[in-house]
């Protein structure tokens, strides 16, 4: 079994990334624009080979098959079998960890989820790069956790990706979107539909898109 997922109050790596500041706009008026204009990147030119997936191309291959055959057919209750191939493939997952058959996580060895965490169905974890969850996480049906994107302003449309990290007792509700290089405080709310783009407070209830804290989480005992 892993060991519980550090504080992230003593880890630093994901709160230290740059937050994408906002361009300036212009107005443009219809007529001034160029429908027919050449595309600015060049996807003929794209290449990730700088990109370190973690594991060779036969690894990961394995990988895609066990997940695309072995969790879809296990029975619901067998939450211990998918966590244990996991585990087989490099998660690093706590004890009493619940995890459906319909989620998805593209590089198991990048991922890391603390003790008694749910996970529910058609949640995707695409772990280009780490994402981490602490204690008594509950991450609902249909989220996506995305650490992967591209830099719009480069001609080869460059990959870019950054690590996702979640404290002890974060719940995302149903169908929400979390960027890379977001960092979610200890016991905060995402409330359902939402779309993270930065980082979130500790014990705020927050929701929309993008993502804002509303009110402070209180609890009644």
């Amino acid at each position: 079994m892993a060991s519980a997922t550090p504080n992230p109050s003593s880890e630093g790596d994901s709160s230290n990334l740059p937050l994408p500041q906002p361009l300036p706009t212009e107005t443009v008026e219809p007529s001034q624009l160029d429908w027919d204009a050449a595309a600015y990147v060049d996807l003929r030119r794209y290449n990730q080979s700088g990109y370190d997936r973690g594991r060779p191309g036969w690894f990961v291959l394995l990988w895609w098959l066990v997940q695309a055959i072995a969790f879809p057919l296990s029975p619901h209750p067998l939450n211990s079998l998918r966590c244990a191939l996991l585990r087989l493939f490099g998660a690093k997952i706590g004890i009493g960890v619940i995890i459906r058959p319909t989620s998805r996580f593209t590089y198991p060895w990048k991922v890391q989820i603390g003790d008694y965490c749910w996970i529910g169905d058609d949640t995707v974890f695409y772990s280009l790069e780490q994402i981490s969850l602490g204690n008594h996480c509950v991450v609902s049906q249909k989220s996506y956790l995305c650490t992967g994107s591209h830099n719009i302003q480069d001609p080869v449309f460059s990959l870019v990706v950054a690590p996702i990290t979640l404290g002890n007792g974060v719940w995302i509700a149903t169908d929400c979107f979390v960027a890379p290089g977001v960092r979610i405080g200890s016991n905060a709310i995402i409330g359902a539909r939402s779309s993270v783009f930065s980082t979130i407070p500790p014990a705020q209830v927050c929701w929309g898109t993008p993502c804002r804290p509303h009110y402070l989480r209180k609890m009644t005992n």
